[in-house]
């Protein structure tokens, strides 16, 4: 438990020296506890999320940076990989393809990614996935 609450102090720093460095990502630790934090994320330009801030709740285990975050959105939106009732978000950096190089801004970076290429082969919004699939198949037809 020391060397995860090593690992998110040294984040903490890293993030209140680059604030203005990534002005799509506002990363916030709780005031009272180090093992939760929550992030402001802007949507990604020429998807239809651009000009939305979507509200990220991160809980940390005691294992991190050996185990990964559990994040979910805390703002609702409708996408494959997001469930839409808890804001769960299905992304394998978050399960089976974690590695401790990962921090939470680039986790953050890596679900910008995502809302603006969804993997409609993994969805966990089942009607979400249904339509981005079938823009696809229609735009390659």
């Amino acid at each position: 438990m020391q060397a995860s609450r090593a690992r998110l102090f040294k984040e903490y720093k890293e993030v209140q020296r680059e604030k203005t460095a990534d002005p799509d990502i506002q990363l916030v630790c709780d005031d009272s506890n180090i093992f939760k934090w929550t992030a402001l994320i802007k949507g990604p330009s020429e998807t239809p999320y651009e000009g939305g801030v979507f509200q990220l709740a991160f809980a940390v285990p005691e294992q991190y940076p050996l185990q990964p975050p559990q994040v979910r959105f805390l703002t609702k939106i409708f996408h494959p990989n997001v469930h839409f009732k808890t804001g769960e978000i299905c992304l394998d950096i978050l399960k089976n393809a974690w590695s401790p190089a990962w921090t939470l801004q680039s986790v953050c970076r890596a679900i910008i990614a995502l809302m603006a290429h969804p993997e409609p082969d993994s969805p966990l919004n089942c009607d979400s996935g249904k339509l981005v699939y079938l823009m696809l198949f229609f735009s390659v037809s």
